[in-house]
């Protein structure tokens, strides 16, 4: 627990505690059946666990120790970050903390802050380029430790954030998938982090006071499209709570006939078929239908049967 304890009374500690014990229940909860249910980890899994020092990162690191110690298979955690070298990154920190924890870590130091900005005009947006030096250094260091499983801190938040994103800016249905094959197929990404909500990893990251590392060392501007989308589902959740889960669930429940992509459903060919008897709708002995029939100009009333 974090040091503020201290000056609470030994009824608002003990209150705190008990709120602590729920949220790290529920967010174990949450992260052991994310990966039941897509299964993330197999026993003999060597799982590279990329750390940002953001509070996403060092959640999902936490609760996969925890996790891994009640687990009913054996599997590995590497903890691994990368020295992107932005001015100003305090290198000590990470090493310091995984020191503490005594699980096997290693530190990239790759200067991808110079390439970006060599490459990218002042002004745009950095995040792009950024982001795939960052993917190809870390799949490539996966196969050198001999990783089986890459486990990155995306949340349901960023998940349905990313599938507005796409839809808005990109024109396309897609999002950050729970697991995820690599296009070269040497790779697997695993976002243990997938069911839980980031209100719930800021809580518990201000308990477990993380030493957090700012994201914005780089001194690139903030992506405002996510911003703009994180706003509005923000919005949304706080007239109707529960809706972020909603539109999360409906990532996992798409009916493909309902959609329009035809590379993905016949559509061409689609033929009725009425060689089965009709069955009988709803309260159909309740309608009339009224009209002008082609072969017969009588006006016909309470018709059944058509």
């Amino acid at each position: 627990m974090s040091a503020s304890e201290t000056a609470l009374s030994p009824e608002q500690a003990k209150k705190q505690k008990t709120q602590f014990n729920k949220l790290q229940k529920k967010l174990r909860r949450e992260v052991g059946k994310a990966i039941a249910d897509y299964n993330m980890i197999e026993a003999g899994d060597r799982v590279m666990v990329c750390l940002s020092g953001g509070k996403d990162s060092f959640t999902m690191l936490d609760i996969l120790m925890s996790l891994q110690k009640s687990a009913p298979i054996d599997f590995e955690l590497v903890a691994v970050n990368m020295d992107q070298k932005q001015p100003g990154f305090p290198e000590h920190v990470l090493p310091d903390y995984l020191d503490q924890l005594g699980i096997e870590y290693y530190i990239i130091n790759r200067d991808t802050y110079s390439v970006v900005k060599q490459k990218i005009p002042e002004g745009a947006t950095t995040c792009g380029l950024c982001s795939r030096l960052r993917r190809g250094t870390l799949y490539s260091f996966a196969e050198d430790i001999k990783a089986t499983k890459i486990a990155l801190g995306h949340h349901r938040d960023d998940m349905v954030e990313t599938l507005f994103l796409n839809m808005f800016y990109g024109s396309r249905l897609s999002a950050m998938p729970p697991k995820l094959l690599s296009d070269d197929q040497r790779n697997i990404v695993i976002r243990p982090l997938a069911y839980c909500r980031e209100k719930d990893i800021v809580a518990f990251a201000n308990v477990k006071a993380f030493p957090i590392i700012p994201c914005n060392l780089c001194g690139s501007q903030e992506n405002l499209q996510r911003q703009n989308i994180k706003l509005m589902l923000q919005e949304w959740d706080r007239q109707q709570p529960g809706r972020i889960e909603h539109i999360f669930n409906s990532m996992q429940n798409i009916k493909l006939s309902q959609m329009a992509d035809t590379s993905l459903f016949d559509f061409q060919n689609l033929q009725i078929d009425r060689s089965a008897e009709r069955p009988v709708y709803e309260f159909a002995d309740e309608q009339t239908v009224d009209g002008k029939p082609a072969r017969d100009a009588v006006k016909m009333v309470n018709l059944v049967n058509l």
